[in-house]
This record gives C-alpha cells, structure tokens and sequence, in this order.
C-alpha cells in the first residue's frame, strides 16, 4: 500500500478545488492511503508528510511563484532537507492562476526543483497537449499543455464552484492516479523491462 501526502494552499478555492480532484485520482488506485493537507495545518502532519512514499504539493500562481504561505511551507521542511528524510520519495505538483499562462510553468519548476533538491522522485503528467489541433477542444485533458505537473485556469472574478475547468479538473485527477501508481510501484519494488540503447 502506497501512502500519498497532498499539501496545498488555496487563497481563493480554486486550488482547494484542484487539490480535491487530485486526491480523487490518487484515490482511485488500489490500496492508496491518500491524506489532503491544507499548507495551513502542516506543522500538525509532519509525521504524515515524513511517513509518505509520494508528496504531491499544490500552490496558487501568484506572480510568477507559489504562494507566500506555500513558500514559507518549503522553507520550514529545511531541517528535513539536512537529514535527507524525504530523499527518495515519490513527488509531483499542481497549480492555478487566472491567467491561461499565467506563468504557471515557472511555479512548478519552483516545486520541481524544490523537490529535487530533497532528493525526492519527480513524476511529471505524462500527457499530449490537448487543444492543440484544429480537432482538438478546450475539454481536451491537458488543455493548457503542462507537461512537468498539473495545471488549471480559474478567473479571478468566478468562485471555485465555478472554475477551474471540467478538464483541468479531470486532468488533475489524471496526475493524482499516475503519482499513485508510481508511488506504488516505487515501493514494491516492481522491475520493468527494460531496453538496451
């Protein structure tokens, strides 16, 4: 049994939204023991954080980073960082902004390499652009073409019941599956074929 970790900050809803639908997908693997954490309440889950084979973190766009509050989340896992004990687990990340762009890309190589620095595992989405061909459609999932985590778009101006979009949600979704599953072959130890160059 895989154990996933979600930690995530929402200003508005619209990333708490996102973070549901990924815990969904990380939930629909069998045997996962998915645990959502609001970056708020991360000082009571330390030891959830540090027991978990796969963190998946999540954070708003704002100006072209994660959140303040999520920043500070990272910057007090320092002392986790020195004893390496998140090295080796499984890792992934999520974000929304208003924008379509909105720089989404810059924060989730803030969180990939945050995590890489940990040492840590990272599964990217795994997915073709959606939307990108005259056949394509805005409920293409992967619609905004992230490729290195999940990405949403919610207008400022709309509430979460509103937005992010059916298929950025359904994309998130996708991306707490693939970590899930990653995450547990991780820690079974299954061996893949592999092929020589």
């Amino acid at each position: 049994m895989a154990k996933i970790a979600i930690v995530y900050h929402s200003g508005y809803g619209h990333t708490a939204v996102q973070a549901e639908a990924v815990r969904q997908g990380a939930s629909a693997v069998a045997g996962a023991d998915v645990t959502l954490i609001p970056v708020e309440d991360y000082e009571k889950n330390w030891d959830v954080l540090d027991a978990a084979d796969a963190i998946i973190f999540g954070t708003p766009t704002y100006f072209a980073s994660g959140s303040a509050q999520f920043k500070a989340f990272l910057d007090a896992t320092a002392a986790r960082w020195m004893e390496g004990r998140w090295a080796n687990k499984v890792a992934s990340g999520f974000t929304n902004s208003a924008g379509m762009s909105g720089d989404k890309l810059s924060t989730l190589q803030q969180i990939n390499l945050f995590a890489m620095q940990h040492g840590m595992i990272w599964v990217g989405l795994g997915l073709p652009p959606g939307n990108h061909s005259s056949e394509g459609s805005p409920e293409d999932l992967n619609r905004l073409a992230g490729f290195i985590g999940a990405m949403s778009q919610a207008n400022a101006d709309v509430g979460p019941e509103v937005a992010p979009a059916g298929s950025d949600l359904r994309t998130a979704e996708y991306l707490g599956r693939r970590v899930s599953e990653a995450a547990a072959r991780w820690v079974t130890g299954q061996s893949y074929e592999t092929v020589s160059i």
